[in-house]
């Protein structure tokens, strides 16, 4: 059985686990290095962080309140991870959008990125959203895939400024 989840401190050893398989996978850039010391120091005070974030609590500039959620199997197994932001901002809707997911390097191509975006947009249709953006890069085809899964329209696409990167963007209707 698949839930989708707040963050809970029950789970410490597993997240560790998730988070190393991710750097075993050259995908470290996922937690950045202030993170990545607070896991390890004081796990609680990373959960209340996230928790915080939820809440609007002491953002960082140019952060729109968040909640995050972890995909679990049998209550204990972390499949992946997402993140529902409350609202946009024009950067955001550039690149970034409501929603954000990943899944771990060795749960991937099993049906849980369309299956965690599923449960996501129930919790943003939940939180009184009636539309959603998500981005990916054009080249990232099973994360579009997942994408168009959950209704995903294509409304557009176009290169990040000085880059040779092209974002698409797809509006999801709640």
């Amino acid at each position: 059985m698949l839930e989708l989840i707040k963050p809970t401190c029950d789970l410490y050893s597993e997240f560790i686990d998730m988070v190393k398989e991710y750097q075993k996978h050259g995908e470290s850039r996922l937690f950045d290095q202030n993170n990545l010391t607070l896991i390890q120091e004081d796990f609680s005070a990373y959960i209340q962080y996230l928790e915080n974030n939820s809440k609007g609590i002491d953002l960082k500039p140019g952060f729109v309140p968040a909640t995050t959620f972890w995909l679990v199997a049998q209550s204990k197994i972390i499949l992946g991870e997402s993140q529902l932001r409350h609202w946009l901002i024009p950067t955001l809707e550039r690149r970034g959008g409501h929603i954000g997911y990943m899944i771990r390097p060795l749960q991937r191509s099993k049906g849980y990125g369309t299956q965690i975006l599923t449960k996501t947009l129930e919790k943003a249709r939940n939180m009184g959203l009636s539309r959603v953006l998500l981005t990916c890069n054009k080249d990232n085809i099973s994360s579009a895939r997942v994408i168009q899964k959950n209704q995903g329209q294509l409304t557009s696409e176009e290169f990040l400024e000085n880059s040779d990167i092209v974002i698409s963007r797809y509006w999801i209707n709640l």
